[in-house]
């Protein structure tokens, strides 16, 4: 299944898609407000202007692109006999900056860029109110990531209470000094880096010497599920008067299961 959302510029609701890890605008939509409606997609590409920005994306973008039939179609463009559909245009030159959709979420859609170029060629107003309302979309889901993220830090510190308290109860001798007991809890945490992350904090701190905070400040929302979980794991192997070797490898396979499944799941959805 195709992943949409929409947007409503002046009233008009407008559906993106993703494709590729980029947004896709469908200009099918953005026509519904103008007289004339779809014709003006095929007026826009019959524009030797058009031609020559979406040739120009293609280049960047598209390693793939035909350049020999794109050289065809902008030497025409402009004369009164050239007509170029969305259809065309994507068999001719191996185009991925637009899209032509049956189905569900069906029309003309293209890449954000080249949604905005066709955006102030129908009207620059529109164009603005287009940008204004994709900007706040894409703030909305910017924020809710970091809310995730800041969700998955929380549950993290939350089974770090209950992994240090396992070290404490377990792995910590009597009459030790404040010193000697912090050597034992950052024992520990390196060892459930090392598991997950493959390096020791200070490791990952000197490969990382540019960076501020540490090592698990730049997980990922998958690494720090895998992470609150190993704690869990973890103090519950404490618990079992396992060695920390045996734990380490328990918690290296728990690991690297876990990603794995967590990964797959997310790059399915992608792929949906």
């Amino acid at each position: 299944m195709t992943k949409s959302k929409t947007i409503n510029v002046k009233g008009t609701e407008i559906t993106i898609i993703e494709r590729q890890s980029s947004d896709f605008i469908s200009l099918t939509d953005m026509v519904k407000g103008f007289e004339d409606g779809l014709v003006l997609i095929e007026k826009w590409l019959r524009n030797k202007n058009t031609i020559e920005f979406i040739g120009i994306w293609e280049e960047l973008n598209n390693p793939d692109f035909n350049y020999p039939e794109f050289g065809v179609i902008k030497n025409e463009a402009g004369l009164n006999r050239f007509t170029l559909s969305v259809k065309k245009w994507i068999e001719k030159t191996n185009s991925i900056g637009m899209i032509a959709k049956a189905g569900r979420y069906g029309g003309t859609y293209a890449h954000k860029d080249i949604a905005f170029e066709f955006g102030s060629w129908l009207s620059p107003g529109f164009k603005m109110y287009l940008i204004k309302e994709y900007q706040r979309l894409k703030d909305d889901e910017s924020d809710r990531l970091k809310l995730d993220w800041n969700l998955q830090r929380t549950l993290a510190k939350v089974n770090y209470h209950i992994h240090t308290d396992a070290i404490k109860e377990n792995l910590i001798p009597p009459e030790l000094t404040k010193l000697q007991i912090s050597f034992v809890y950052a024992n520990e945490a390196d060892m459930l880096n090392v598991a997950l992350f493959g390096r020791t904090a200070l490791e990952w701190r000197m490969e990382n010497t540019g960076k501020e905070g540490n090592i698990r400040d730049h997980a990922t929302i998958e690494q720090l599920v895998v992470l609150s979980n190993m704690e869990s794991i973890n103090a519950a192997l404490i618990h079992q008067q396992l060695t920390q070797s045996d734990r380490l490898v328990q918690l290296n396979r728990i690991a690297i299961s876990q990603m794995k499944s967590l990964t797959e799941n997310r790059n399915l959805k992608k792929l949906q």
